[in-house]
């Protein structure tokens, strides 16, 4: 032990959760390497002698991968292989006290607002002028842009506002500047992230700013792909579809969670819209934009939700054939106005729910990716991977979304763009050959 800490630190950032995540240890990292700290993302050579958790507390699943990681870390730590385990992230802003009392061997707890106190803790000096430099853990041609931070909605089952506070947007200049920095590294894909990207500007500039930003982003030289995750349906703002049509960089995707389409449950989950809202604002979107892909997530056993709820959200996917569907079930969560009410659903009934309305959006994804044989699209090359190169069109998100596979004659790059005829469809991938 004596001996190890004679080294020089090495810090390894372990992160879990979502993509919002990912940027803040991107930011610690940019930090700490600013500092002449040696640094590492998801380190499998084990030759670090600290750790920083970076933990989701979202869902009961998160919360408990995040627990089993630090115990992992903290078992290396009493075998003498690792000196330091600190903990910062949702999970720890939300429960810091209980852990603390739970896992006395972590050596700091941090909230998620608390990156001048790690980096103390570090030895480490929080450089203000580094705002935007980040350390990326994504492949060099994409990466993730957070426009802001925290929620002002009021969702029952949700949690996040307790754990990243009230909304807070980043002003469009730093925004752009960042952007521009990613560019010179060789991103050519940004995706916009924030806990609801409609909502952006209201704060700064007293009117919602996305579609200012978007028009600012797509003139950045070199940013290819601009992609918006995570846009709330309640006053969605229609003009930033003004924005996506005019400008070629940006996707033609929108990522909108929905999260229900009962207007039982969404009365109960404090959604803010109806049904029948919902549906006149995606057909206002799909005349806007035609062609565009829209992704949603949808949230099953919900305190009440009857057959009756389920049949109508299978019924409103068969209606609105949405591109992409991702399935939650809901988790009862301390603290959210949910939480006052009976989880009467076992969690068997939750997952089976699950796997149904899974079953309707599998056929429809099968039958519009069938729609796309022998269309040429423009794809960008991710990874080669057992031989095979991989990539996404436009349409597609990086992990959640359908991936090409890419025949080609020539060695391809990842980041590099290739035209690509579909000839083959699965449920949920593509598969073409390079055309010139």
């Amino acid at each position: 032990m004596k001996a190890r800490t004679l080294r020089k630190d090495k810090v390894n950032i372990i992160t879990l959760g979502c993509s919002k995540n990912m940027v803040d240890s991107e930011v610690l990292s940019g930090q700490l390497a600013a500092n002449a700290i040696d640094v590492v993302h998801e380190n499998t050579k084990l030759d670090h002698n600290i750790v920083v958790v970076n933990t989701c507390g979202f869902i009961d699943k998160a919360k408990e991968e995040s627990v089993n990681t630090i115990l992992d870390q903290v078992a290396l730590k009493q075998k003498g292989k690792l000196d330091k385990v600190f903990v910062t992230g949702c999970l720890s802003q939300r429960y810091r006290d209980d852990l603390e009392k739970e896992i006395p061997e972590v050596d700091q707890w941090f909230g998620t607002m608390e990156l001048p106190f790690i980096l103390k803790a570090l030895e480490a000096d929080y450089k203000t002028e580094l705002l935007g430099e980040r350390l990326l853990a994504t492949p060099k041609h994409y990466a993730y842009l957070k426009i802001s931070e925290g929620c002002n909605r009021t969702c029952a089952f949700c949690a996040i506002p307790l754990m990243r506070g009230k909304h807070v947007s980043r002003p469009i200049e730093e925004l752009v500047k960042e952007a521009e920095g990613l560019v010179k590294k060789g991103v050519k894909e940004v995706m916009l992230i924030a806990q609801e990207l409609t909502y952006y500007g209201l704060d700064l500039y007293k009117e919602r700013a996305l579609s200012d930003l978007l028009y600012r982003l797509s003139e950045v030289e070199g940013l290819e792909w601009i992609r918006l995750h995570y846009a709330y349906p309640s006053k969605f703002p229609l003009e930033l579809l003004d924005a996506m049509r005019d400008r070629d960089n940006i996707c033609n995707y929108l990522d909108m969670p929905l999260q229900h389409a009962s207007n039982n449950m969404l009365k109960a989950m404090k959604r803010q819209i109806t049904r029948e809202e919902m549906e006149t604002l995606i057909a206002a979107i799909r005349e806007k934009v035609p062609g565009i892909c829209l992704r949603t997530t949808l949230i099953v056993g919900f305190p009440g939700e009857t057959r009756d709820d389920i049949e109508e959200l299978k019924d409103f996917l068969r209606r609105m054939r949405f591109d992409r569907v991702g399935v939650f079930t809901y988790s009862h969560e301390e603290n959210t106005s949910a939480y006052g009410l009976e989880d009467n659903i076992p969690a068997d009934e939750k997952e089976a729910r699950a796997q149904e309305i899974m079953e309707v959006q599998q056929e429809i994804s099968l039958e519009k990716n069938q729609e796309k044989i022998g269309k040429v699209f423009r794809v960008l090359v991710d990874k080669k991977e057992a031989g095979r190169y991989l990539g996404r069109t436009e349409f597609d998100s990086v992990e959640v979304d359908n991936e090409v596979v890419i025949n080609a004659t020539k060695p391809l790059k990842a980041g590099q763009f290739v035209n690509v005829k579909i000839t083959k469809a699965f449920d949920y991938d593509l598969e073409g050959d390079v055309v010139e």
